[in-house]
């Protein structure tokens, strides 16, 4: 068993970070075992870069909405308003992506093991 720091984040995920203590069970000289043991947990003030990419992505959806908004009114502004509707398409589907993708990779780390 090797231990290594462990990130966790104010989200709730977390990363593996840098080796503290190599175990004894070296099967080819520079490779590890593979089991990876907490030698210390380090609480981080910031999100996942996950949900700093889905926050960045609400911002701009945010202001994208409020764009639209104000253009609404506005005859002279139908280009904008119309070009500030597809992007916002866009950026939302961006950003399902991304929060399908951090879902589906929260799952799989939850997922237990069977003992073989």
């Amino acid at each position: 068993m090797c231990f290594y720091d462990n990130y966790k984040f104010l989200c709730g995920d977390y990363k593996w970070g840098v080796m503290r203590q190599q175990c004894t069970k070296e099967y080819r000289i520079g490779e590890t075992c593979g089991m990876r043991m907490i030698y210390q947990t380090i609480m981080c003030d910031s999100e996942c870069t996950w949900c700093e990419k889905i926050a960045k992505k609400r911002r701009r959806l945010e202001k994208l909405t409020s764009d639209i908004k104000r253009w609404a009114p506005m005859h002279d502004r139908k280009h904008s308003r119309e070009r500030a509707i597809e992007e916002y398409n866009e950026v939302m589907s961006e950003m399902r992506r991304l929060q399908q993708e951090l879902q589906t990779r929260r799952m799989t780390l939850t997922i237990p093991r069977r003992a073989s």
